[in-house]
């Protein structure tokens, strides 16, 4: 089609119904909004049928709910998700960065046996100076180092200025870093790590415009060091003479040298590199302002490639070339957050992303052939409090990254991915492959019986530095899963996915270590996550029950004994039993309905629903008591057991599964 027919067709619809179908970003770029809008013409017209065939697509029909953080999706049974670094202006340690509390944006790679994590770091607020990257290990994705500084701040010459921006000059002027790619493994298995010296003349500037001083890399080395920081490629506006850093070329290192070249001659790490690069930088592939690149390969070799806003196309050659119109993925819903996609280790196909216009919840959705993506799924369906205010921060788990092509696959062959929370904390969080959201096994897990590393393969995790969930000594010396908290502001949960089932007994022990502190609430809840059914061991030694918007006793506890619950559910009538110890059973009603339960959620906290859809998107202003922690409570888990009385119980499958 030429130029002509294209700009007839976009007069032919009015503006606000193209905003409509293609919500963008500020600053998206008057090039990328006349493809998206000569796409949807084509594609309304019945023009565009072949490229249609030629991109991935969303082919089912399960959509997120945003009133509710996890979006009312099924969970990936077995997702732990863990905070590996947790902000704190008011103690700053070695462990959570020295107190900075803008973390944003990490990267990941396994490597020689070991993660690699590493994400950007300001004082306060985004594009707000001086900023720096960190990098963190880890041998079992679980237990993390604490970060080292790779890239450190980096002074700007008094002086400098930008040509699109007169009058404004820096003076005591520190860069930001911004980059989207941090880490690239070579043909001879060296391991270097990446990052971008952006110029940001205010709060309200853009480091990765093309006018900043440079890309900069080192090698990691094993053993916990570190090669000498050299400038990869400078942007033409900066005056190379005032470099802090010499050029890779000057590097001894015949090795490190041939890396670096490796990294300039790869299409798909270059094309990674287009919003902080010069704008016609030769070595990168598409000039326009899609941002956020990420990819993987076909298993006829070819590339798809996917950006922000879900925008997506197809190489042929590597990613040398991109021939395909680059537009948003059919029926994807996706805004201004990144969108991760890979090959999983069963040979199917994932993308990570938050399936909304808020950046919430984190989602993953399954695809067999890479193209077709049939359904929607839940990794992570919490939001924190952001605790601290701060320039462009957003609310929820958000800048996915798993690990990229050729930078190693970790051995239990899960897919790993790493994003920030609130751009405040950082996260982790482990997908079992391969994923499954449904299960017709029956819980019957004793901790004490079970075979080490086994024992939450099929429990969901969301774990805290200051409120971790994990399996851990009882008092007694066995094993259990531990719910501690000491977190003021957060909760730790731990989720198990049953059999869906109308009429279903829970028989679980629990030993509270206190009872003047803390709460555990129990909920259970149908497959969308509702609850219909709360008890809470709360901080008056009461085991209560949720009758509507009060409560009601059912026992008192003491701190140290085990208390052995029998609870039956009847969802067509709404009651529910409890009994405590093989003592007297209490009736009640639920207090709110729901046709099955799927769920059973143990959580050190109350249920949260703020932010909603309505928060505004900035605040500037720090939670009061910021730096404070709670009493530490702990409840240790040592069984929980389910069956259904169903008549005839629903048969489910292991979705995803071979």
């Amino acid at each position: 089609m030429n130029k002509g027919i294209a700009r007839k067709l976009c007069r032919l619809a009015p503006p606000q119904a193209l905003d409509a179908r293609h919500p963008l970003e500020r600053g998206l770029g008057g090039e990328a909004n006349r493809l998206l809008i000569t796409t949807a013409l084509l594609g309304l017209l019945g023009l565009g049928s072949a490229h249609a065939q030629e991109t991935i697509r969303y082919t089912g029909t399960t959509l997120s709910n945003v009133d509710y953080h996890h979006g009312q999706l099924r969970p990936v049974i077995g997702v732990h998700n863990q905070q590996v670094l947790r902000a704190d202006r008011e103690h700053p340690t070695a462990a959570n960065g020295e107190g900075w509390t803008y973390n944003h944006a990490p990267m990941l790679a396994y490597w020689k046996n070991q993660f690699y994590l590493q994400y950007l770091s300001n004082p306060v607020g985004e594009h707000v100076p001086p900023g720096r990257t960190l990098l963190l290990t880890s041998k079992d994705g679980r237990t993390w180092s604490n970060p080292t500084v790779i890239f450190p701040p980096y002074k700007i010459p008094d002086g400098v200025t930008k040509p699109d921006q007169p009058g404004k000059v820096a003076k005591n002027l520190d860069a930001v870093m911004h980059q989207r790619v941090g880490f690239y493994v070579s043909k001879k298995n060296r391991l270097l790590t990446l990052g971008y010296y952006g110029i940001a003349l205010d709060a309200k500037d853009d480091p990765n415009d093309g006018q900043g001083i440079g890309r900069v890399v080192r090698e990691v080395l094993p053993g916990g060091k570190y090669g000498p920081i050299y400038f990869l490629r400078y942007n033409k506006t900066w005056d190379q003479s005032k470099s802090t850093y010499p050029f890779y070329k000057k590097s001894k290192d015949k090795g490190f040298v041939a890396a670096c070249e490796e990294i300039l001659a790869n299409p798909l790490m270059m094309q990674q590199m287009v919003e902080e690069q010069d704008k016609d930088d030769p070595l990168i592939p598409i000039h326009k302002d899609y941002k956020a690149f990420s990819y993987y390969h076909l298993p006829d070799n070819r590339v798809v490639g996917l950006w922000k806003h879900a925008l997506t196309t197809i190489s042929p050659d590597g990613g040398k070339s991109w021939p395909n119109p680059v537009i948003r993925a059919p029926h994807f819903v996706n805004s201004n957050a990144k969108i991760w996609g890979q090959r999983t280790s069963d040979g199917h196909y994932a993308t990570v992303y938050n399936p909304s216009e808020f950046r919430w919840p984190l989602a993953v959705s399954p695809s067999a052939n890479g193209l077709d993506y049939t359904d929607l799924w839940l990794v992570h369906g919490e939001i924190s409090p952001m605790r601290y205010g701060g320039n462009y921060k957003s609310y929820g788990p958000q800048y996915v990254r798993g690990i990229q092509e050729g930078d190693g696959t970790p051995p239990d062959k899960n897919m790993w991915v790493t994003y920030s929370m609130n751009k405040e904390d950082i996260w982790i969080s482990s997908v079992p492959v391969p994923m499954r959201v449904k299960t017709d096994a029956p819980a019957n897990e004793v901790f004490a019986q079970m075979p080490a590393g086994q024992e939450l393969a099929n429990w969901n995790t969301y774990s805290l530095v200051q409120a971790p969930v994990g399996i851990d000594k009882l008092p007694d010396g066995s094993k259990g899963l531990v719910l501690k908290d000491s977190d003021k502001f957060d909760y730790g949960t731990a989720e198990r996915i049953i059999p869906e089932a109308k009429n279903m007994v829970a028989e679980f022990s629990i030993i509270p270590a206190q009872n003047d502190k803390g709460l555990l609430q129990i909920e259970f809840q149908d497959g969308k996550g509702l609850p219909a059914v709360q008890l809470s061991f709360d901080s008056t030694g009461t085991l209560i029950y949720k009758a509507g918007a009060r409560f009601k006793g059912v026992t008192k506890y003491q701190a140290g004994q085990q208390y052995d619950l029998r609870v039956t559910l009847d969802a067509p009538n709404r009651t529910c039993t409890v009994a405590v110890n093989g003592g007297k059973t209490s009736t009640f009603i639920f207090y709110a309905p729901v046709p099955s339960f799927e769920r059973i959620l143990f959580r050190t906290g109350e249920a949260r629903h703020y932010p909603t859809p309505d928060t505004p998107a900035d605040r500037d202003t720090d939670l009061p008591h910021t730096g404070d922690s709670e009493p530490l409570a702990t409840f240790y888990l040592k069984s929980l057991k389910t069956s259904t009385t169903d008549l005839a119980p629903k048969a489910s499958k292991d979705v995803g599964a071979k």
